[in-house]
């Protein structure tokens, strides 16, 4: 018996992988005016958010004085001298709109301006690249530490600069839960060990995160995990600035010795010298040259970068710059340079943003200091009694929202020959029940009514009022009294 064999070439070849490996990015320090305001926003930003539980706001006796409180136990929000109350959540929807509508204008008008300068992602990292800078160096000579062997001041300074990142991610994430009681309180406990479980498990879960998102994993945040870079590339549109390399300008590049002698004898040559320091500032990796990259944050460091390089060879600055489409091709017919911030998608944004915050801010200014509501029994929704009448029952909420004792008075019309019967009032006050209040608490009442069967069809509206007797202001819920020939 024979045997036949055949070799193919290409079985001992190794298959091409599916995912290029990562390439450690080293991103060089650079000076100018958005390095600048990057520093600026990180400082305010982080100030802000590591400071604000501590500030004190006081609401009078019997409410917290802390100025931003999530009160999860209470079901309460505070915002300054805003009180937020469960039944209010359509405050944190009209947030969350005006939010998704402020992040859509800043991508029409800026592209990925958000990620650049606003997203804590990009100022942790910030944060974090400072502290790496300041321990390592810079680019240069943390790439040369890490190409040597590890010896004992490379251990030495990674070890300081992982310290310093634990102990900002731990920061980062005790000040999280200081959000959600009262701050002095709970640094109080937290060193006690007697605060409550979930605290240090929240801050262990945030320092993790905070330490290997800011700190490891930086740009693959950016560009593998981010949903924003593939939503904003379907959003933005030609007339959007974003951070370009104006190629009109910028080619043919080549060394600024060969550019000088092209120019001298009237040869064409771009200002770009290819100097790559718009590549090596780029906290993400992305040549900006190449054209529009998800990859680009629109951080603006490369724009420094190269305004720097640009003022050494004696050339005009902004040859990377915040620019449009629409400009680079009116540049190339010899047109002159158009920026239209209003056009048809800016302008909605803005409206639904006045629309919404409009609605919001007159709720906020017509917002009850107390309120009624009314639950209608459900099984049974009426019982016939022995003697013919109808009697329905209903549970009536009345919420104080003040931080004061309130007194109320209930009153219910819409029935002439109901007999009302009320479980939980107090005294009397003109044949209605007086109903005690605690502060920025909520009471319940149980209430039957009861009445004739009148044979109608239709449900008989009810309404209830409560009335406040220290300054008689009013709150109305409105519900339905039920018969057997009402039941559809």
């Amino acid at each position: 018996m024979s045997v036949t064999t055949s070799f193919d070439p290409h079985l001992d070849e190794p298959e091409a992988p599916l995912y290029a490996a990562r390439k450690k990015i080293y991103p060089q320090g650079v000076s100018g005016f958005f390095r600048r305001t990057k520093t600026t926003i990180l400082i305010i930003t982080l100030g802000i958010y590591y400071f604000l539980p501590f500030l004190r706001w006081d609401r009078g006796p019997n409410a917290p004085n802390q100025a931003l409180l999530i009160d999860l136990p209470h079901r309460r929000a505070y915002f300054f001298f805003i009180e937020i109350w469960p039944q209010e959540v359509y405050y944190l929807t009209g947030l969350l709109i005006i939010a998704a509508m402020v992040l859509f204008l800043m991508n029409a008008m800026a592209g990925r301006i958000w990620c650049g300068y606003l997203c804590p992602q990009t100022v942790w990292t910030d944060l974090f690249m400072a502290v790496e800078r300041m321990i390592e160096g810079d680019r240069r000579t943390r790439m040369n530490r890490d190409a040597e062997p590890m010896n004992l001041e490379t251990f030495s300074y990674k070890l300081l600069k992982h310290s310093l990142w634990l102990l900002i991610a731990w920061w980062t994430g005790g000040v999280w839960v200081l959000y959600f009681a009262d701050a002095p309180t709970l640094v109080k406990d937290l060193i006690q060990f007697d605060a409550d479980p979930i605290a240090y498990v929240s801050i262990l879960t945030l320092t993790l995160t905070t330490y290997v998102f800011a700190g490891l994993m930086r740009e693959q945040v950016c560009l593998y995990m981010c949903p924003w870079p593939r939503i904003q590339a379907a959003m933005t549109d030609e007339y959007a600035l974003n951070v370009t390399y104006r190629v009109d300008r910028g080619e043919p590049r080549m060394s600024f010795k060969k550019a000088t002698h092209a120019r001298s004898i009237g040869e064409p040559a771009g200002d770009c010298i290819d100097c790559q320091q718009c590549v090596a500032v780029c906290p993400t990796g992305v040549d900006i040259r190449h054209g529009a990259d998800l990859g680009c944050i629109q951080c603006g460091l490369c724009i420094d970068a190269c305004d720097e390089v640009m003022e050494k060879i004696g050339r005009p600055t902004r040859l990377i710059a915040y620019d449009t489409e629409v400009n680079l091709k009116r540049r190339k017919e010899g047109l002159t340079e158009i920026f239209r911030p209003f056009r048809a998608r800016t302008i909605l944004y803005i409206a639904i943003i006045t629309a919404v915050s409009g609605v919001m801010l007159y709720a906020l200014l017509n917002r009850a200091p107390f309120t009624v509501s009314v639950i209608h029994d459900r099984n049974p929704i009426f019982v016939k009694l022995s003697d013919g009448h109808i009697r329905n029952g209903y549970t009536v909420r009345i919420a104080n929202m003040l931080p004061t004792d309130r007194v109320f008075t209930l009153d219910i019309d819409g029935l002439h020959d109901a007999h009302v019967e009320i479980i939980g009032g107090e005294a009397m006050t003109d044949g209605w029940p007086s109903v005690s209040v605690g502060p920025d608490q909520t009471r319940e009442l149980r209430v039957t009514v009861r009445a004739t069967d009148n044979g109608e069809e239709e449900p008989t509206h009810l309404e209830f009022t409560i009335r406040d007797e220290a300054d008689g202001n009013t709150a109305k819920a409105r519900d339905y009294f039920r018969t057997p020939h009402s039941i559809h």
